[in-house]
């Protein structure tokens, strides 16, 4: 059961309650999944504490619009649907928080689907948080019914526990049936790189960005030393997709290489199959993906990047606007996802590109989470089971973190 201050159905939660809650927030907002964010923890703040403070009047998308994101008093919603991304991004993370052991005994504070006002919860789920029975029953009166409707005359014990039984049986072959779907959903994706004799090559972006580097003194680590120097650089972004694709091969026991794009050389393409990190700082994505029904392209001042659709060339509707993602931080980016046997080397080739740096990292959740690859595995075989696949993502960039990636589009030949 849980606690939720909405409408007339209101809770009075004990100071004690308050706190332990108050202080729950704190320990999620200091988590990494919200530490590195301003607006996340400032969403997640506001509705707690209005919550808590029985103002759920406040907690409407249009306020969160303006009280949150500066938004006009008269903003339209149905064309900005920053609240309702920011939501969806925190429920992903708040259920991330919670999947780790270390917290299973704490207190939950969750968003439910659909809705914005928090719901407060027990570590296992029984009454509601900080309440004693009494007030249980006055709350939630369904549940109160419940509890009287527990130990029926007759012959009901026997029935419940056959209902049980056969509930648990469901339950556990609907969970064999779940894992099976998302590992054939991993396998269908990953097995032609996995089951390939030839080590992979994973040909990351970089950057000349740096004419001087801070060292500091191992004596004295306080003390910085400016030297002048032409490093390498990864972008953070395009490194967390390459940990992702590494991590996946490791964990396979597939043997690898990293490699800058502007060391990578079409010998070492066909060594063997190679993903392709990052697209306008990766020569060698846009050279592949040019001929590709998706593929990127850009206007001569790179004021505006595209994803450009072959089947209709006119229509940028998959465009970021670099003076708007420069000034706000708060965009929608577009990405290319492709698996296919790359003609000029007759090797596998994976492509994991972002029109923007987010957009890179969004595909790279993508192809390491099941439930995204299960997805592409349902439209590869409405497709007809074709081997070679491109997809357009999309996803929500807010202060430069992005959201769930969505499928935008699909070819499969």
């Amino acid at each position: 059961m849980s606690a939720a201050l909405e409408g007339e159905n209101k809770v009075t939660l004990s100071p004690a309650a308050k706190n332990a809650i108050n202080e729950q927030l704190e320990r999620l907002l200091v988590s990494p999944y919200f530490s590195h964010s301003k607006r996340f923890p400032n969403f997640l703040r506001f509705v707690v504490e209005h919550t808590l403070a029985g103002n759920v009047d406040d907690i409407k998308e249009r306020t969160l619009g303006i009280e949150i994101f500066g938004k006009d008093a008269d903003y339209d919603t149905a064309a900005d649907p920053i609240v309702r991304v920011t939501a969806a991004e925190i429920r992903k993370r708040v259920a991330q928080y919670y999947q780790e052991p270390a917290h299973n005994e704490e207190l939950r504070i969750t968003l439910p689907s659909g809705a914005y006002v928090p719901q407060f919860h027990s570590p296992k789920g029984g009454n509601i948080y900080g309440l004693p029975e009494a007030e249980t029953t006055a709350a939630d009166p369904a549940a109160h019914s419940a509890r009287q409707a527990s130990s029926p005359p007759g012959r009901w014990p026997l029935i419940s526990a056959a209902i049980l039984m056969l509930a648990v049986l469901v339950a556990g072959g609907a969970y064999i049936a779940w894992q099976q779907a998302t590992r054939s959903a991993f396998e269908f994706f990953w097995n032609p790189i996995l089951t390939s004799s030839e080590p992979v090559l994973v040909c990351i972006a970089d950057q000349l960005n740096y004419s001087e580097i801070a060292l500091r003194d191992a004596a004295q680590p306080t003390h910085e030393i400016t030297l002048k120097d032409t490093l390498t650089a990864v972008i953070i972004d395009d490194l967390n997709a390459t940990i992702k694709v590494a991590g996946i091969l490791q964990s396979s026991g597939k043997s690898y290489t990293l490699k800058g794009e502007g060391a990578t050389t079409m010998d070492d393409l066909r060594r063997g199959p190679t993903v392709f990190v990052g697209a306008f700082d990766n020569a060698w994505t846009l050279r592949l993906t040019n001929p590709l029904r998706y593929h990127f392209a850009n206007d001569a001042d790179m004021t505006h990047l595209w994803i450009v659709d072959s089947a209709a060339p006119a229509q940028r509707r998959w465009m970021v606007d670099r003076g708007v993602q420069m000034a706000t931080n708060n965009y929608r980016d577009y990405a290319i996802l492709a698996r296919f046997t790359d003609t000029n080397t007759g090797k596998l080739a994976i492509v994991v590109a972002g029109i923007g740096r987010g957009g890179t990292r969004a595909a790279g959740e993508f192809l390491s989470e099941n439930g995204n690859l299960a997805q592409l595995m349902r439209a590869a075989k409405a497709a007809g089971g074709k081997k070679n696949m491109e997809v357009v993502l999309s996803t929500q960039i807010i202060d430069g973190e992005p959201g769930t990636p969505k499928m935008e589009a699909s070819y499969f030949w």
